[in-house]
């Protein structure tokens, strides 16, 4: 593997001196991009694009081509190990995932397998390899999954939901059921993100979108728990170096402090949490990834760049900054925006690392 000619991501999220604020933006290779439209036509389908290593490859790259990035996010989605247990993902046009066999029953739950991520998800080792060899240690590349209980919501509701009446009827109802799909996902999420590192990736997050729908209580228990499994299971060190682990928690503000005692190297935020405030509430335990409001991405480059500046003021001197949005992009941003916000990243926050 090429040596890492930028590698400012990894220094801040362990915390390491950096010369500027490294940013990457969540969902960065995607349909605000007109170069990522013309190639997911061509591959067919949303599926086919993340089954197609050398499309996936492609995509991921785009927007390093436009952008001064600072790191790479390999291009797939986090129902692929529910789809390699044998759930059956397919895409519908205006609806989005669905599973055409949910897991409903103590049968469905048991017969769930730990899937071989070299065999039936080769298909996302092989991008993994391909876009480590194209980026040619340009910079570094986040491998990524969903976490157990995000994948729960998805496997028992057989799509998305609004109220979850479902996959909460089992948690409370049968919470033994629950816990033993839970640990088989977990299972399933360390071996695939292990595999994602001995494929070549040099960071990981863990994508806890639905986290914030449960109570503090159920979200001790039901997500946090296996989240902190996953991160004691994972590889952590690769080609000489650390390989730093990202929790993010969608509307887990309120839980800072339990995230940052799983072990993990850094936490997302969304932009509900204000950042100095989580920085005086975890301190030097952890890095921080965020966390401006997407929306800001609508508004012209001068109010991003205000933007940009209040959030850098918040979170003060020091490594520890990931910037990032606090959700992904939207499709209808104008690209050039985007744009506008990574430059102000760059340009605002050296006086910061000084």
């Amino acid at each position: 593997m090429s040596e890492l000619k930028n590698d400012r991501f990894l220094r801040a999220l362990l915390k390491e001196p950096v010369d500027v604020t490294p940013v990457w933006m969540m969902r960065q290779a995607g349909r605000y991009l007109p170069e990522y439209k013309a190639t997911r036509a061509k591959a067919g389908s949303f599926m086919n694009l993340c089954m197609n290593p050398e499309l996936a490859c492609e995509v991921t790259i785009q927007p390093l081509e436009r952008y001064p990035l600072d790191a790479a996010i390999l291009f797939s989605d986090i129902l692929t190990i529910p789809d390699a247990m044998g759930l059956q993902l397919r895409f519908a046009e205006g609806e989005g995932p669905i599973f055409d066999k949910p897991v409903r029953t103590a049968a469905d739950v048991d017969a769930l397998p730990v899937p071989d991520p070299e065999d039936s998800l080769k298909y996302v080792m092989d991008a993994v390899r391909t876009i480590r060899r194209e980026l040619d240690g340009r910079v570094p590349l986040i491998g990524f999954s969903g976490s157990p209980w995000t994948l729960a919501t998805y496997m028992v509701e057989g799509g998305t939901s609004k109220d979850f009446a479902k996959v909460k009827g089992m948690m409370f109802d049968r919470p033994d059921l629950m816990h033993k799909l839970l640990d088989t996902t977990a299972q399933s999420v360390i071996s695939y993100l292990n595999a994602q590192v001995a494929a070549g990736a040099q960071a990981l997050m863990i994508f806890d979108t639905w986290g914030g729908s449960l109570t503090p209580r159920d979200y001790k228990e039901f997500s946090l728990r296996y989240m902190q499994q996953i991160v004691a299971g994972l590889t952590r060190e690769a080609d000489g170096r650390k390989v730093p682990v990202i929790l993010f928690t969608k509307g887990g503000g309120q839980w800072l402090e339990d995230m940052a005692a799983t072990g993990c190297d850094g936490l997302g935020l969304d932009w509900t949490t204000d950042i100095g405030e989580a920085r005086k509430r975890v301190g030097d335990k952890v890095a921080l990834q965020g966390n401006m409001d997407p929306s800001v991405l609508y508004a012209s480059p001068e109010r991003i760049q205000k933007e940009v500046a209040a959030i850098m003021e918040s979170y003060g001197k020091g490594s520890g900054h990931v910037f990032n949005l606090g959700h992904g992009i939207h499709q209808h941003v104008n690209p050039e925006h985007a744009g506008a916000f990574i430059e102000a990243v760059h340009k605002l926050s050296a006086p910061y690392h000084r």
